[in-house]
């Protein structure tokens, strides 16, 4: 299988970010790493909840992102909440820029993953969603859930 072809199995999703967030655009951005903390993000050991993106001085960074120190790093290991830059292109980064400017509007990282050798994050152009609105879901989820099952029960 060629290396264009892979599939991209995420090594760290922010689940909690549907269920706050309402998402209404996405967009990917390469990570710039340091030293160890690819080999600990291929194990598995990043957290993504609590982080959020911003532009600073016409560059976007990833806040609150959470990589576990490589154990075998020795005194090459990294900070685990460092602020690290996301590699985007100037019209999306102004375009990102646009949408932070609305209220109620955030960039969240919701998927961290490897795409040809390269760590990349999903960013997602989210809404703030109210208390009403998260019950609201949770009602459909649920609708939907029991008519489901009811669909496999009938057609046992």
């Amino acid at each position: 299988m060629s290396k264009s072809n892979q599939k991209t199995r995420p090594l760290a999703q922010n689940r909690k970010a549907g269920h706050d967030y309402s998402i209404d655009d996405t967009i990917e951005a390469g990570l710039v790493l340091r030293g160890t903390e690819i080999k600990s993000i291929r194990r598995g050991s990043a957290n993504l909840k609590d982080s959020y993106a911003r532009v600073y001085k016409n560059e976007m960074y990833v806040y609150n992102m959470h990589i576990a120190p490589y154990e075998e790093g020795n005194r090459f290991n990294h900070e685990p909440l460092r602020t690290r830059k996301l590699l985007l292109h100037r019209k999306e980064i102004n375009k990102l820029r646009g949408h932070m400017q609305e209220p109620g509007n955030a960039i969240i990282p919701l998927k961290l993953y490897i795409k040809n050798g390269m760590c990349k994050v999903l960013l997602g152009i989210a809404t703030g969603k109210k208390k009403y609105d998260k019950r609201q879901d949770l009602k459909k989820k649920q609708m939907k859930r029991e008519i489901d099952r009811a669909m496999k029960e009938q057609f046992r």
